[in-house]
Parts: structure tokens; sequence; C-alpha cells
């Protein structure tokens, strides 16, 4: 007897277990009853032949067929959403959904303002906007537009160069006051910096620019920029901060300004495919501008010593 085709919804259900790791959790993010959910994963394992979880006191424990099967159902959950967002509005009219992806800060920091502008002009198209420091797949279509700190190198993809954005020591005037200001760049040491907990790419661009970071030589150590942000801006101590975010603040003053020099670059891409949809065309475009003219502040700071 042929084995029926699996359904979405029960895709769906073993997407939901896999990622909150049991059913009642899994059942409370679908609003789904937990029987529900149980009965997807049976329908699942009956039809596909394999075991997807073992049973524990712990939980549901995925099995290696659940592990190889998770990239394919989380394409499946990218298009779905691509085609509700396709089917939201036509190509030729203002409205709408276009899902916009960014890391925290600049989704935090830099975007509200720039999204507030475009709302007014276009009233009838909505923004998803998912912040996340993982890159996001636009070939699986996780979002329509992405604001990148790296080139693109996939060719089914347009991409913009911003510009570039820099970057500085910073701290507030009441952190200076209480621990004096550092005159050359090993003066650091002596200071409290704000830093990361895993060591990161841009903590080993910095090792290579001559600070030498440690671990140890953080006294917080946080792998979320925001928290370093507001921990810097309560005047913790020494942090890294874009120039552009850093000049909004007049408590924020820069320190090291001849030593401490590192640029990151801005791209904004999205797939080729969505060149010819007007809602997301002018996100785009509004985006290219709206950054560009963010990337420019970010050229000079007040704030120098």
């Amino acid at each position: 007897m042929a084995r029926s085709e699996p359904d979405w919804e029960t895709y769906r259900s073993f997407l939901a277990v896999m990622t909150e790791g049991s059913l009642s959790a899994a059942a409370r993010k679908l609003a789904l009853t937990q029987p529900t959910i149980g009965r997807h994963i049976d329908q699942l394992e009956d039809a596909l032949g394999v075991s997807l979880f073992t049973r524990s006191q712990t939980g549901l424990m995925p099995t290696q067929s659940a592990r190889e099967l998770l990239p394919h159902a989380q394409a499946m959950a990218s298009a779905a959403d691509a085609l509700v967002r396709a089917s939201s509005g036509a190509e030729a009219e203002e409205r709408g959904t276009v899902r916009l992806t960014a890391s925290v800060m600049i989704g935090g920091e830099v975007l509200p303002s720039i999204l507030t502008a475009f709302r007014e002009k276009h009233p009838g198209i909505a923004i998803e906007l998912v912040l996340s420091d993982v890159t996001a797949d636009l070939l699986r279509r996780d979002a329509d537009i992405a604001v990148r700190m790296v080139q693109p190198k996939q060719e089914a993809l347009v991409a913009k160069k911003i510009g570039r954005i820099a970057l500085g020591l910073f701290a507030t005037h009441g952190y200076l006051e209480r621990h004096g200001t550092p005159r050359k760049i090993d003066d650091v040491s002596q200071h409290s910096l704000i830093g990361f907990d895993r060591e990161t790419a841009v903590v080993r661009a910095l090792r290579i620019m001559g600070l030498k970071l440690t671990r140890d030589m953080f006294s917080l150590r946080c792998d979320a920029d925001l928290a370093q942000l507001a921990a810097m801006r309560a005047g913790f101590g020494i942090g890294v901060c874009q120039l552009g975010i850093a000049r909004r603040d007049p408590d924020l003053v820069r320190v090291l300004a001849s030593d401490f020099n590192f640029e990151l670059d801005m791209w904004l891409v999205m797939h080729k495919d969505l060149r010819n949809v007007r809602r997301t065309r002018l996100l785009f475009d509004h985006l290219v501008d709206g950054l560009s003219r963010y990337v420019a502040t970010s050229k000079a700071h007040p704030g120098k010593s």
C-alpha cells in the first residue's frame, strides 16, 4: 500500500517541536492541542517510514533522521511565508508585506526612524522586521530585503553597497571624570572595558589593528550589542560604538580617535526576482537613501578626544 504524502501541517508541527523542544511548547506556539501535535508527528513518521523523536524523562530527543529533515522543513516554512507575502499585494501596487532583516544594532538603533518615514509615504505597505546577527538566506526567501555587513556572493541577489560604517571607542563624560581619559592605546587596559563574551570576527580584526584584546580584559562580557551600548550609556566603561549612533548622544565622548579606527561595509540586498515588485522596490530604494544618510553621519563625531 502506497504511503500518503505528508501535508504542510505535519511538517509545520514537526518544525515547531524541533524549535520548541516539546509537544506542549509546540502546541502553544501553533495554538493547537498537544494531542494534535502528537498525531501530526505520528503521521509524519508513518509517511516517511522513520523515527523522528525518542521519548525520555527530559523530553523529546530528535533522531538523526529528524536533524536531516530539519533544513528541508525550514525551507518549506520560508517558502510558505514567501507565498503569503507574495499574495498580500499585486506586483504593481503599493500594498502588501515586505520582510526585512538586519542586525540587532542596526534594527534597534538605525532603522526605526527610516522605517517611520517610509510608513508616512506608503501606509499600505506592512513591514516585517526580523532582527538577528545570523545572516538570513535570501535565496531560501527567509526575507525579502537584508541589511548586511558583508558583500553577498550569490549571483541571484541584487546588492547595493551603502558605504562604510566607522566605529570608535566611547565612554560617558561621567565615567571619564571618575576614571580619567586614556591617552594611548595601552592605557585602556587600566579601564573598565565592555566587550564580547565569545570571540568574534570583530574582536580578531581589532587584534590585527593592534588592540590586544583578550576575554579577561573585559569587565562586562556580553554578546548582545544593544546591551553593550546600554552599559556604555550607563557609564559602566569604555566600549565600541558606531559613530553614527554615538553622535546622537551628547553624553558619549570618543576616546583614542587617532589610535582606534575601524570600519565595516554596509550592503543592502534583495533577490533578483523581487526587483519588479513595487512594494519591495519602494522599500529597497528608501533604505538606500536613509542608510546612505546614516553612513554619512558616521564619518565624524564632535566628541573626539
